[in-house]
Formats: structure tokens, sequence, C-alpha cells
């Protein structure tokens, strides 16, 4: 089955940026949608972004647009997440999750998910 692996998380102060990338194996990325969610302490799971398998369709959190970017690399079968001018409450682990074809918010829609990467934003 698809197997997802994040990576590029790590120590960023707030205003600072990361990049993440979820690589992908055994499966072609380009057949799914790919969302990323996080997690922080105490709280649920919440969508920051998701790409549709035709790439068309992007979507981001109401905290995250303007300073988050999703994009993919077929080739490299590996999804990134540009993460710019971060907050402290973006503190959480990133997860990478895929599904067929569209973006849904919801994470009990994805059947894969990676490991995930732990974010902290401080100073």
């Amino acid at each position: 089955q698809l197997q997802l692996v994040e990576s590029g998380g790590g120590l960023a102060q707030p205003g600072g940026s990361l990049r993440l990338s979820c690589a992908a194996s055994r499966f072609p990325l380009d057949d799914y949608a790919i969302g990323w969610f996080r997690q922080a302490p105490g709280k649920e799971r919440e969508g920051v972004a998701c790409m549709s398998e035709s790439v068309r369709d992007t979507n981001y959190g109401d905290s995250m647009k303007g300073r988050f970017t999703i994009s993919r690399d077929n080739a490299a079968n590996t999804v990134y997440l540009q993460m710019n001018r971060l907050r402290p409450e973006d503190t959480a682990v990133y997860y990478c999750a895929a599904r067929p074809f569209y973006c849904t918010q919801i994470p009990d829609d994805y059947p894969y998910w990676g490991q995930g990467t732990q974010v902290t934003v401080s100073s």
C-alpha cells in the first residue's frame, strides 16, 4: 500500500520559515489528493492544506492562508508544504495524508498517513 514519510520539521523562530516534505513510495502520488494536517497537544487534528489529484484544487485552513503553500513534484513523488511567517501557535506535529482524487478537511477520509514531523515555533 501507499507509504508516506514526512521530513523537514524542526525548530523555527516566530516569523521564520520551514519546508516540510512528504515522500511517497510504492505508488505514484499523482493518483491521490494529498492533505497536510497538524495536531497540537490537547487539540484535535486540523486540516492545514490540501491539493487534489488533478492539482487543480488547493485549499488551506483559515489561519494558514497567505502563509503556507502546498506543492507537488510528481517526478520526485513528493509533496511539499512551504510555511512562512510562522507563529508560536503553528507548533504541532504535522502529518501528510493521502486519499483518492479530491480533498476534504476530514482526517477520517484519508486512509494513508505518514508518521508525522514535529514543528516547534519559539524564540
